[in-house]
């Protein structure tokens, strides 16, 4: 049945909700954004129809505080809520909420996130379906002596990892079994404080696997179709630096059975909108289940680029009771995309936050350039919420092109007043191992040195020094000896950039 869907309310901030926003407008719908105290300035306040105050900056004073919003979308008269990603995209509680309260959520059933949200139920129900996953138990253990029995019988090393959430949290890779005991118990303890349960599961560890993941749409009619996949090995401790699409790593046969996989595993738990199914590929190309995304990704342009397909545009199509508006067979993939998250972080002091005002901004543009953020010059990056400054992507016909657009832009991208992760990015893309497309999860771990960020520092400072030297001289009118470039690439581009990586 066909809901129509004139308003929605946009229960985020940052880029996701300019993202959503600008879906809306080119759908007819008017957005209602959301803001704190720290957000009054922000893009998605500015460009929103409606933007009402929704509380202090602490998100779980704003962003966080369900009954707030739900409130607010009734007096205001939306027709639907978008959670974007994070904040309340996965709370089973608050899909439910919206839906009793006679609004649509732009998301799938509180039972699909309630299913795919708990890990050991959502192995269960994947094994089931016949979805491979990776070895270990599909019940919570129940003590250090069943987690040691369990560990023998997978053998080591194997992973330890909270049943109830993921990012990284509740997460210890054991090697040896004198080390169970402490990990157990730390695993539980960050288990109970990330997600108010302490429950944990073992599974085999794989080493150094690539990170792959499936894109799936689904409608009420039963449709299920996926968008092929993208790559998301490169990470520092289980965040996403860089994604790209397609997959080197991954020929027509693989990527039709994973494509199959993710749809079994979507039709499974009664799917309906936009998730992801995340698979590890291991050395011998055998793919295991990881677990579903249940919201739209922060990488999901990736796959835009390639497919022409726009994906927030058609979570709401799905959400006010159409049918998907293609079929399988209408998925082409054309040319690369590769995404680079730009974050206010230290990439020379353990990728530190950095706190402060925008300054200066200058995005990068041109051929094959996509840049989507959620702050301005003169806004500032708060100690609130993530560091995100903005996602970069670049398009090419080829991984080739693809590849050069985005060292290019990177380059051109300028921020002031904050420390960025740019440099770290730019190595990052110039390595062999990117280049070649044979990295693995643990590339930030083995592979990245950021002391090799230190030479283009120095070359920077000796480029502004020698600037200076010069203007003082020919004012002067003294003549000066010009010494040897140090570097055959020129470092003056560098400039204004210095307070990126100093």
């Amino acid at each position: 049945m066909n809901k129509n869907i004139t308003s929605v309310l946009i229960a985020n901030r940052g880029e996701i909700a300019v993202r959503i926003i600008r879906a809306c407008r080119e759908l007819g719908i008017r957005p209602v954004a959301v803001y704190s105290d720290a957000d009054r300035s922000s893009p998605h306040v500015l460009l929103s129809d409606e933007a009402y105050h929704i509380g202090p900056s602490p998100s779980s004073k704003s962003y966080l505080d369900q009954q707030k919003i739900v409130d607010l979308a009734l007096k205001v008269g939306v027709d639907a809520i978008h959670p974007g990603y994070g904040f309340l995209s996965e709370n089973a509680a608050f899909a439910r909420r919206v839906a009793e309260s006679g609004l649509i959520f732009i998301g799938p059933p509180a039972t699909s996130i309630e299913t795919m949200g708990n890990k050991t139920t959502a192995r269960k129900i994947m094994e089931k379906a016949g979805v491979p996953i990776v070895p270990g138990t599909v019940e919570p253990l129940k003590s250090v002596s069943d987690a040691e029995q369990k560990a023998r019988t997978i053998g080591y090393p194997v992973l330890l990892k909270a049943a109830g959430g993921g990012g990284g949290k509740g997460m210890r890779v054991v090697e040896e079994e004198k080390d169970l005991p402490g990990a157990f118990k730390g695993a539980q303890n960050e288990a109970r404080s990330a997600f108010d349960d302490d429950r944990v599961y073992i599974e085999k560890f794989i080493r150094s696997p690539k990170h792959i993941e499936i894109q799936v749409l689904a409608d009420e009619h039963g449709n299920y179709i996926h968008l092929g996949e993208r790559e998301c090995s490169i990470q520092r401790r289980h965040q996403k630096i860089i994604e790209e699409a397609p997959s080197l790593a991954i020929d027509g046969r693989i990527r039709h059975e994973m494509g199959e996989a993710a749809i079994k595993a979507a039709k499974a738990c009664g799917y309906v909108n936009a998730g992801t199914i995340e698979f590890l590929l291991d050395e011998k190309k055998n793919f295991y289940f990881l677990e579903m995304n249940t919201r739209v990704q922060v990488e999901h342009p990736v796959t835009e680029l390639i497919t022409g397909i726009d994906i927030v545009k058609e979570q709401i199509r799905i959400a006010s009771g159409r049918p998907l508006s293609f079929k399988q067979e209408d998925v082409r993939v054309n040319g690369h995309a590769i995404e680079c998250r730009i974050y206010a972080e230290d990439p020379l002091n353990n990728f530190l936050p950095s706190i402060g005002k925008v300054t200066r901004l200058q995005a990068p543009s041109g051929p094959g350039i996509r840049e989507d953020r959620g702050i301005q010059q003169g806004n500032e990056i708060s100690v609130f919420y993530d560091p995100m400054v903005s996602k970069l992507l670049a398009w090419g016909r080829t991984r080739d092109e693809a590849l050069h657009r985005m060292d290019r832009a990177l380059n051109e991208y300028l921020v002031q007043g904050i420390i960025t992760n740019i440099p770290a990015c730019i190595h990052i893309i110039r390595h062999p191992l990117f280049v070649d497309g044979t990295y693995t999860t643990g590339f930030m771990a083995h592979n990245f040195n950021p002391e090799e960020l230190r030479k283009p520092v120095e070359d920077e400072l000796i480029a502004v020094a020698i600037s200076v030297a010069t203007l003082q001289h020919r004012q002067k009118n003294q003549p000066i000896l010009s010494p040897t470039q140090p570097t055959s690439q020129s470092r003056w581009k560098y400039q204004e950039r210095k307070n990126d990586i100093v």
